[in-house]
Formats: C-alpha cells, structure tokens, sequence
C-alpha cells in the first residue's frame, strides 16, 4: 500500500467516525424535536378545548345580560299599559291594553324562563371553565417544565455535533475534493455509512460477499475499492 493512499483511507476512516456521530446526534435531536411537537401538540388542543368553553361562557353570559334588558323593557311597557288602563274612556280602549298588557306579562314569562335556563347554562359552564383553566395552566406547567428537561438534556448533544460538523470540515481538508465529494455522495445513498472495513470476504456495511479477487485487492490497497453491494468504499483492518 502506497504512502499516499494509506493516508487517504486513514482519513476516511476518521471522516466516516465523525460521520456517524454526526448521523446518531441528528437522529436523537431529530427524535427529541419529535417529542417536543408532540408535548406541544397536546397543550394546544387542551387550549383549544378551553377556548371553545369560554366563548360558550361569554354567549350564556352575553344572553343574560340581553334577556335581563328585554325583560326590564317589557316590564316598562306592562306598567305604561296599567298607567294607561285608568285614564281610558272606552271599552275598545280598555280591551285593547288589557291584551297589550296580557301580550307582555306572557312575553315576560318566556323571557324569565329562558333566562333561568341560560343562567343554570352559565352556571355549569363557569364551573367547567375554572376548572378547565386550572387543569390547563397544571398541564402547561407540568409541559414546559418537560421541554426544559429535555432541553438541558439535549444541550450537550446540540454542542457535541456542531463540534462534530466543524471536526468534518477540518478532516476532509486533507482530502481531494473529488474524493469527499465521492464520500459525502456514498453517504447519502447509505444513510451516513460510507466506509466500512471488509472481514472474510464480507462487506461489512451490507453483509454481502465480495469476489475473492476483490478481497484480495482490498488487502493490498492499491487503489480505493468500493463495495459491488452497497457501493460503500471499502479498507482492510488487521485482526
């Protein structure tokens, strides 16, 4: 094995050490963002849930107060009527606010009934909403006390891959563009596995046999081999 091909597949077997850090701290960060949508993904529909009751709570209330005031005008008109009934000349007259006023006083009684109904409505929704309120604001404490665990948690691990990503960048300085260019594309293709070492005849990236031959060639190091496989670029460790 040549000085300079020697030296080439150290290089790649150090670039493809970093590469899998970098491939297992992204697929944990990438895990724990999962996590986090999911805890964030619950809150929101508590808080949907709790907005849906509180505008339900503010029209029950609303119909009280509209109720209360039309009840309050029709009282208005039936005392206007009674005022009306004594200084009446007529018997029309008098029939005609005698059924003004009875109109009203029924009118009043079906205004006080729907009232009685929106403000037992109101009442248990008062009590739905404190209680939803309390349950929410002990969720998202409980929640955001949660994303800051895993935060902390994950603080190292967000550290630990930049400084892998900066360490890659340094490594493959010492390689030819065109070879970690080759890297990064068998990377891809092979989910973060680019090099891997060949044992008995056997690619140990895809646990397929490679020809005799191409063994053989991969111990002597002449020249980088890639896998017939897997096409991952393939060295030779002695045991």
């Amino acid at each position: 094995m040549n000085d300079s091909l020697k030296q080439d597949i150290e290089t790649l077997v150090k670039l493809q050490e970093t590469e899998s850090e970098i491939v297992r701290l992204k697929a944990v960060l990438f895990k724990v963002e999962k996590e986090k949508q999911k805890i964030g993904a619950q809150i929101n529909t508590y808080a949907a849930a709790l907005e849906e009751n509180q505008k339900e709570l503010e029209t029950a209330s609303k119909a009280c107060k509209d109720i209360s005031a039309e009840i309050q005008l029709v009282d208005d008109r039936i005392v206007k009527s009674n005022e009306k009934l004594r200084m009446v000349k007529t018997n029309k007259e008098y029939q005609l606010l005698l059924r003004e006023v009875d109109d009203n006083k029924k009118r009043k009684d079906a205004l006080e009934t729907e009232l009685i109904e929106y403000m037992d409505q109101k009442e248990k929704l008062e009590k739905i909403v404190e209680e939803s309120e309390k349950e929410f604001q002990s969720l998202k404490d409980r929640i955001e006390t949660e994303q800051e665990e895993i935060d902390q948690k994950t603080a190292d691990d967000k550290q630990a891959l930049d400084e892998y990503l900066e360490n890659q960048k340094e490594i493959g300085k010492n390689l030819d563009p065109a070879l970690m260019n080759r890297f990064a594309r068998i990377s891809k293709m092979n989910k973060g596995l680019a090099v891997i070492n060949v044992k008995n005849e056997v690619c140990m990236g895809c646990f397929m046999n490679i020809p005799p031959q191409l063994f053989i060639d991969v111990q002597r190091g002449k020249t980088l081999i890639s896998c017939p496989q897997c096409s991952r670029i393939l060295y030779y460790e002695n045991e």
